[in-house]
C-alpha cells in the first residue's frame, strides 16, 4: 500500500505501540516488518489467529511462549566454526525446555483455538540434543562425566590442588611473624606469600610483584613452585578436554540446525500472535467481517491512539452510495472520523483486532491514498493547493474499485469558486472508477453536488448550537453548516462584525463603484450613463457562471420561492433563486431547446439550466400592473427618454439594455 498514506495515518505509531507487547526479538523484527494484506483470504486467517489467542488469554491462560534469549546469536553461528560456549549451551536447553511445554500446551487446546495450535505441531523436540546438553553441561560448566578423560585429569587437578594447600598452609605458620598480612594472594595465577619488605631475604623463593608503597614485597615459595608449575600444565590439558566436549556438542546442535531454525521461527510467530491479542485487550479490540466490494459498517468505532474518551463513531458506505461528503464546523471532528476510517481499516487487513463492536464490515482494499493535511514542505516549496493537487494526481495513477480515498478539507488553498468546480470534477472521475471516497468540506456547493448526484451523499457533524459545542457524533444523511459565525462570536469577535458578516454572506460583496459615478441612491444626471449602461447588448452569453460569495441558506429577510404546484417554465422577468450560487437573477431568455435559461446576475448573462433554478417572484410580483416590463430591457437612449419622461420601474431590478422596435 502506498506508504505516504500510511504515514498520513500513523500506522507506525500503531507498529510501535503494538511491538511494546512482543518478548522475543523475532516478534519484534515481524512487527516492524508489518504491513497491510490486500489477499482476503490471508487477512480472514490473520483475523481469527489473533481472535483465537485474544480468547485464550481472556480465558485467563498463561501461554509459555519460549524466551528467545540467545538463540539470535546461536543461529548466526551455526554452520561457521565456532564452538559454542557454555553459557550457548544453557540457552539452548532452556529454549528446548520451553518449546516442549508450548507444544503440550497447544495440544491441549487444539479445540478452542485450531488455528493457532496447528503452528505447534510442526515444531520438533530433539530430545537427542537436550539430553545430551544436560549430561555434559551443569550448572554452567561442562561437567565431569563429559568424558573419561576430562575426569582423570580433574581427578589429578584435586591430588595437586590439596598437596598445594598444604604446603601453603604450612608456609604461612612458620613465617606468620614476617608477614605483612595472614592471607594467600595471587600474582599471574600464581600463589605467592606477602612479606614485609625488610624480611624478604628470610623466604627461598621468587619476588613476582611489589606493592604500591613498596612495603611489602609477593614471593612465590621454591617449596611450591614444582607444585603450581604441575598444576598449571593439568588446568591447561582440562581446557583441551572441555573444548573436545563442546566441540562434540557443536557438532550435534548443527546436525539439528533446520529444527532449530523451525522452533525459533514457530516461536517468533507465537509470539508475534499473542502481542496482537494482548493490544487488542488493551485497545478493545473485536474481530470483524471483510467483503472485496468496498463496503464498510462499523458500530461503536474509536480511534486506537486517541488517550482521552472518544464519543464512538458509526459509520457506513459502499452500498447506497460510494462517496460520502462530510461537512461540520472545525474541530468537530471531521478529520478525526476521516482517520478513524482509514486506520481501522489497515489495522484489520494487517490482522490486528480493531476496537469496534463485534460483527462490524470492514471491506479489503487494494490501495489507499490519503489526502489528510495540507503537506506543505518548505524544502519542495509546495504551497497548501499545490500539495493537495500532487496527492490527487497521485490517487488518479491507481484509483479503481478496489481503491479507498480520504480527502480532508476539499476546494481548500486556492480561490473557493475554482477550488469547487475542480472538487466536484475530481469526485465525479473517482466516482466513474469505481473508489470508495469519504471527504470533508465547508463548501455548500460540494454539499448541494452530493445530495442530488446518485452515488453521493451527505453526513455532518452533530453540533449544539445552545452551548456551541460539537458533539463529536457523525450523522449520515444531511449535511451540515460550519457555525462560523457562532464559534467567532463566542471566542469574542465583537457582534457588530459578526453581523456585518452575515449581511456580507447574504447579499454578496458589495461592487465597487465605476470611477466618477454617484454614491447610492443619487440619481445620475441625464448625460450620465448608470453601471447597466456599461452592459453591451451585443455581450455574447456566458453559459457557466463563476461561483459568487453566498451564505449556507437564503437568508430570511428575503422573500422564500414561491411552492410550485406542477412543472412550470420560467417567464420573461421572472426573478429566479440559484441555490448552488446563493443568489438571485432576472430571466431575460425563455427556456431553450436544451432545457437552458437566460438569467442576468448582476450586469452579467448567463445560461443555466432549468433544473437549478428556483421561482423566487413572479414577473407579475415583480413589476405590477403599473410598470412597463419592456422598460426593464431599454436602450441607453431610451433610458434617457425615459429618465425624463419619469416612467417607473421595478426598484431593485437590474437594468440590461436591449434593442427596442
Amino acid at each position: 500500500m502506498n506508504e505516504k498514506a500510511l504515514q498520513r495515518l500513523e500506522y507506525g505509531k500503531i507498529k510501535e505501540a503494538l511491538a511494546e507487547y512482543a518478548v522475543s526479538y523475532l516478534g519484534k523484527r515481524q512487527i516492524a516488518e508489518l504491513l497491510p494484506l490486500t489477499a482476503m483470504p490471508v487477512v480472514r486467517a490473520k483475523l481469527d489467529e489473533a481472535a483465537e489467542a485474544k480468547s485464550l488469554l481472556q480465558y485467563g491462560a498463561s501461554v509459555p511462549i519460549p524466551s528467545l534469549e540467545g538463540m539470535e546469536n546461536i543461529l548466526d553461528l551455526l554452520g561457521t566454526g565456532y564452538v559454542f560456549s557454555e553459557k550457548d549451551f544453557m540457552h539452548i536447553h532452556q529454549f528446548l525446555t520451553s518449546c516442549a511445554q508450548l507444544m503440550r500446551y497447544m495440544a491441549a487446546k487444539s479445540g478452542i483455538a485450531p488455528h493457532i495450535s496447528s503452528y505447534a505441531a510442526s515444531m520438533y523436540v530433539m530430545d537427542a540434543l537436550k539430553s545430551e546438553i544436560e549430561r555434559c553441561i551443569r550448572h554452567g560448566q561442562v561437567a565431569d562425566s563429559a568424558s573419561k578423560e576430562l575426569m582423570k585429569v580433574r581427578k589429578r587437578l584435586a591430588v595437586f590442588e590439596e598437596r598445594l594447600k598444604s604446603k601453603l598452609d604450612s608456609l604461612m605458620s612458620r613465617h606468620r611473624s614476617i608477614l605483612q598480612e595472614h592471607v594467600l594472594s595471587t600474582r599471574n595465577e600464581r600463589y605467592v606469600l606477602p612479606v614485609k619488605k625488610e624480611h624478604r631475604k628470610l623466604v627461598k623463593g621468587t619476588v613476582l610483584d611489589e606493592s604500591a608503597s613498596g612495603q611489602t614485597v609477593y614471593i612465590e615459595p621454591a617449596e611450591v613452585m614444582t607444585i603450581q608449575f604441575e598444576l598449571t600444565g593439568l588446568k591447561a590439558e582440562e581446557a583441551r578436554e572441555e573444548l573436545k566436549v563442546l566441540s562434540d556438542l557443536t557438532a550435534l546442535a548443527e546436525s539439528c540446525d533446520q529444527q532449530l531454525l523451525t522452533n525459533v521461527e514457530t516461536v517468533g510467530t507465537y509470539d508475534f500472535i499473542f502481542a496482537k491479542a494482548k493490544y487488542a485487550l488493551a485497545i478493545g479490540g473485536s474481530n470483524v467481517e471483510l467483503n472485496d466490494q468496498g463496503i464498510i459498517d462499523i458500530r461503536e468505532a474509536k480511534h486506537p491512539l486517541l488517550n482521552r474518551p472518544m464519543v464512538p463513531l458509526n459509520f457506513v458506505i459502499g452500498r447506497r452510495y460510494k462517496s460520502l461528503i462530510i461537512t461540520g464546523p472545525n474541530t468537530g471532528g471531521k478529520t478525526l472520523s476521516l482517520k478513524t476510517v482509514g486506520l481501522l481499516t489497515v489495522m484489520a487487513q494487517s490482522g490486528l483486532l480493531i476496537p469496534v463492536r463485534e460483527g462490524s464490515l470492514l471491506s479489503v482494499f487494494n490501495h489507499l491514498a490519503v489526502d489528510i493535511g495540507d503537506g506543505q514542505s518548505i524544502e519542495h516549496a509546495l504551497s497548501t493547493f499545490s500539495a493537495h493537487i500532487r496527492n490527487v494526481n497521485e490517487m488518479l495513477q491507481f484509483a479503481d474499485r478496489s481503491t479507498l480515498i480520504l480527502i480532508d478539507e476539499m476546494a481548500s488553498g486556492t480561490d473557493p469558486g475554482e477550488g469547487v468546480g475542480l472538487s466536484v470534477a475530481i469526485l465525479e472521475e473517482l466516482h466513474r472508477r469505481g473508489a470508495t471516497v469519504v471527504a470533508t468540506t465547508h463548501f455548500t456547493e460540494i454539499k448541494n453536488f452530493a445530495d442530488v448526484t446518485p452515488g453521493f451523499e451527505n453526513a455532518r457533524m452533530e453540533f449544539d448550537t445552545d452551548t456551541l459545542q460539537p458533539l463529536y457524533r457523525l450523522r449520515i444523511g444531511e449535511a451540515g453548516q460550519s457555525y462560523a459565525f457562532l464559534i467567532a462570536l463566542k471566542l469574542g469577535l465583537p457582534a457588530g462584525l459578526i453581523e456585518r458578516s452575515r449581511e456580507i454572506t447574504a447579499r454578496g460583496l458589495p461592487e465597487s463603484l465605476p470611477q466618477g459615478t454617484q454614491a447610492a441612491g443619487s440619481e445620475p444626471e441625464p448625460n450620465e450613463a448608470s453601471a447597466a449602461d456599461t452592459v453591451d447588448p451585443q455581450e455574447e452569453t456566458t453559459t457557466e457562471p463563476e461561483p459568487l460569495p453566498h451564505s449556507e441558506k437564503e437568508p430570511e429577510d428575503r422573500a422564500q420561492p414561491i411552492p410550485e404546484e406542477g412543472p412550470r417554465s420560467f417567464q420573461f422577468g421572472d426573478c429566479v433563486y440559484i441555490a448552488y450560487l446563493g443568489r438571485t437573477g432576472i430571466v431575460f431568455e425563455t427556456e431553450d431547446a436544451r432545457g437552458n435559461v437566460g438569467v442576468m446576475i448582476q450586469n452579467q448573462k448567463f445560461k443555466i439550466n432549468q433544473k437549478r433554478l428556483k421561482l423566487h417572484i413572479e414577473s407579475k410580483e415583480l413589476y405590477p400592473d403599473n410598470y412597463d416590463l419592456d422598460i426593464v430591457f431599454e436602450t441607453k437612449e431610451n433610458r434617457k427618454k425615459r429618465k425624463l419622461m419619469g416612467r417607473k420601474h421595478a426598484p431593485g431590478v437590474t437594468i440590461e439594455t436591449k434593442s427596442e422596435e
